[in-house]
């Protein structure tokens, strides 16, 4: 047999994952770019759950979505909860009865909340406690500028939203890490575990005293005296107050060639942005699509806001009622047991330089495409959703025709870890559903590794599947 001939063999038979840029021309090279532009735009100004679901609203608004859509195809509805959870949907040419296709992300990303009672003072310094939220790695978050991000109810009852940090002439805040030449005891002689202590994530926010030596507290009073001037706040609206800290600074270029994007938050927000561009974008789709942005995923995804919620069950009753059905609570599971959903959220991409945690041939790569990731999970599986061999075979056949780039992962070798996405909440109802987003590296950190390719990739396989 020629070469030739075993190359075409080879070609047709051995599965290849596909680099982004080599699959490629110069035109979607361009697009990739421009659509970058457009997503690091949307990372800066949506670090909260709040702020995402403010600014998808807008966007959304001016797209032509309406809390009250006219009675008419297409029906663009748009739906918000307790300023943490939205929902879009754009009908599509075949009854919702029928099924939908879903898109399910999460809005929240790992952080420092501030604690209901903050405020106070150690050695003639003014600090807030805090709680760190999902899964961190302590020590990432010590010795770098920080931005406050949140809402504040005040005693009166009146809202105040509050963003300090991010402004060039704001200041930021920090938590103070011990110099290495003490640090042998307390942290260089003990796990990692325990030498980063929750209870040491201590904010700092002020250094000069209001009053004379004799005041009580007077650092913490002048934190106080400064707030109650500029925001007419007090000590105790610091309990009624949801207030975040976040990496202060805006979302940077990586590498000389610009390819990788770094920031806080591409874990979920890369998804939030790519299906939300995705519904606004889509022509004519067949099935009545709905994307979904839930709160609380990276803390286990319940309360109101999160997606053990009953959020997604008064959505598509409105969306009944919208196209002429009536949303008896039969009817909307069984419209969901025909529907079709993705579980958008990002998957862990190889790191070149702890590649023994990773199973090389099933791991996710920057730069190959957007991630199937069939099963989450840990342990043998334990607590995952599993997607059924026909649907994997459906959407990979979807993303072929569509000329999306895609790859497959899974998160680690069988004994190393794992972890798990909204996928197990909604198999419940009995959809079809499967993990799907782009690959980061540095993933929960302040400050997180995406490829350009990749959330391209994640943009069109979205839309290819909202259009089906």
């Amino acid at each position: 047999m020629k070469k030739k001939e075993i190359e075409q063999i080879s070609e047709r038979l051995i599965s290849k994952p596909k680099l982004v840029w080599d699959a490629i021309d110069k035109k979607e090279k361009d697009k990739i770019f421009g659509f970058d532009r457009e997503y690091k735009n949307f990372l800066g100004t949506a670090k909260t759950e709040r702020e995402a679901v403010n600014a998808i609203s807008e966007i959304a608004r001016k797209n032509g979505f309406s809390v009250n859509p006219p009675g008419k195809h297409p029906v663009k509805l748009l739906k918000t909860f307790q300023e943490k959870s939205i929902a879009l949907s754009a009908s599509g040419k075949k009854p919702i009865t029928e099924g939908i296709n879903l898109i399910v992300s999460h809005l929240d990303s790992p952080r420092l909340d501030l604690k209901q009672n903050p405020l106070y003072e150690e050695v003639d310094l003014a600090f807030m406690k805090t709680h760190y939220y999902g899964g961190i790695k302590k020590f990432q978050w010590l010795t770098r500028p920080l931005a406050i991000h949140g809402k504040i109810i005040r005693s009166d009852g009146s809202p105040l939203n509050i963003i300090v940090g991010e402004d060039d002439t704001d200041p930021v805040f920090t938590v103070a890490d011990i110099l290495p030449h003490l640090a042998r005891k307390v942290q260089y002689d003990k796990k990692v575990s325990d030498a980063f202590v929750g209870e040491k994530l201590n904010l700092m926010v002020g250094s000069i005293p209001f009053g004379n030596k004799d005041t009580k507290e007077r650092f913490k009073l002048a934190i106080l005296n400064l707030l109650h001037e500029r925001f007419g706040l007090v000590e105790e609206d610091f309990i009624s107050a949801e207030l975040e800290v976040v990496p202060a600074g805006t979302p940077r270029d990586v590498g000389w060639d610009r390819g990788l994007t770094g920031a806080y938050g591409h874990d979920d927000r890369s998804c939030v942005f790519t299906s939300l561009k995705a519904i606004i974008d889509i022509e004519n789709p067949q099935k009545t699509a709905l994307v979904l942005f839930v709160d609380k995923e990276e803390i286990g995804s319940d309360g109101a806001t999160g997606a053990k919620s009953r959020f997604l069950e008064s959505i598509l009753a409105d969306l009944m009622v919208a196209h002429g059905q009536k949303p008896l609570y039969h009817d909307i599971h069984k419209l969901l047991m025909n529907s079709r959903g993705l579980s958008a959220d990002v998957a862990g991409a190889l790191d070149p330089d702890f590649q023994d945690v990773h199973e090389k041939r099933n791991a996710a790569r920057l730069g190959y495409g957007i991630c199937l990731t069939k099963f989450t999970g840990s342990g043998g599986k334990y607590g995952a959703s599993d997607a059924n061999a026909e649907y994997v075979g459906w959407l990979r056949n979807l993303f072929n025709k569509k000329k999306v780039v895609w790859q497959t992962g899974e998160l680690g070798k069988v004994d190393e870890g794992g972890g798990g996405t909204v996928a197990k909440f909604l198999a419940l109802y009995g959809l079809q559903i499967i993990d799907c987003g782009p690959p980061i590296l540095s993933m929960h950190s302040p400050f997180e590794i995406a490829h350009k390719g990749d959330i391209y990739m994640t943009y069109k396989g979205y839309r290819a599947f909202l259009e089906s």
